[in-house]
């Protein structure tokens, strides 16, 4: 009787140890950050997202996987699938599919990562076209109890009247079907304040974009930038601290970290940390 209540409570330990040595992270992760490993290694990269803490992700592919089969590699580790990426195209040609996609992996939201435009400048007729897409498949997959985000991506804050295409686009994108998701580092590098955007925009952000900004690095209005330039949260000049502070004012309700570098393996850590640390 001694020994098997002496396994048990080695058990208990180990299980306990075990909790404790993967402790939820205070975010999800966006999967995108990985995805040279993903490409390399799903069940083992999944498994290290696993290890890390994450317990919420945004997807971006399934690295030859099927939607189902993608999802059975999150289960084995108890990760839920908040959002899922969709391209333009498919939102404009095939919502049937990015619905099924999304059921497929447990989502509830969808997100947009780019809207197509001829050139870094992004014109009103871009604008409408995003406008009449997005308004169209976000009832679609509103009916269907999903909901369309569209990700920023620093070009929409180009100016535009008395604005930007941002403002043009929160002004004519009806809230019942289409909101956003803010890319913290695509806020700042076009000039803007993602703390003012917050302010002037409550509860269009569902989900957020965590992702920092080596100091020193070109502002951007073109929706492109130096992967190499992001950096541990906390370490550059987006000013992570304070707008979470106030995203939790204005309604945000998902937050990934999105780590584009090569090195966003070794600094995820550090980025976990900053964010444990905040008060």
């Amino acid at each position: 009787m001694k020994t098997n209540a002496t396994l048990l409570l080695v058990g208990m330990l180990v299980s306990s140890l075990a909790t404790l040595a993967q402790k939820a992270a205070p975010v999800g992760l966006g999967l995108y950050s990985f995805r040279n490993q993903f490409a390399k290694d799903v069940p083992g990269t999944m498994a290290k997202v696993k290890q890390m803490g994450f317990r919420e992700v945004e997807i971006a592919g399934t690295y030859g996987l099927s939607a189902a089969d993608f999802r059975k590699v999150l289960d084995q580790n108890n990760i839920k699938a908040v959002s899922v990426g969709a391209s333009f195209e498919d939102l404009d040609n095939n919502v049937p599919k990015v619905l099924a996609e999304a059921k497929a992996l447990g989502a509830k939201y969808v997100a947009c990562f780019w809207i197509p435009h001829g050139s870094d400048a992004f014109t009103l007729f871009d604008a409408d076209r995003a406008v009449d897409v997005f308004n169209t498949a976000g009832k679609l997959l509103a009916d269907n109890g999903v909901t369309l985000c569209y990700h920023t991506h620093g070009y929409e804050f180009q100016t535009y009247k008395d604005g930007t295409f941002f403002d043009y686009l929160a002004e004519n994108l009806e809230p019942k079907f289409v909101n956003f998701e803010m890319d913290i580092f695509w806020v700042k590098a076009p000039g803007y304040d993602p703390v003012a955007l917050l302010q002037k925009y409550p509860k269009r952000f569902p989900l957020m974009h965590l992702k920092d900004r080596k100091p020193g690095t070109p502002d951007s209005n073109t929706g492109h930038s130096d992967v190499e330039s992001n950096v541990t949260l906390g370490q550059g000049d987006v000013g992570v601290a304070a707008i979470i502070k106030q995203a939790k004012k204005s309604g945000v309700k998902h937050y990934f970290i999105e780590d584009e570098s090569s090195r966003s393996v070794e600094q995820m850590p550090g980025s976990l940390a900053f964010l444990v640390g905040l008060k």
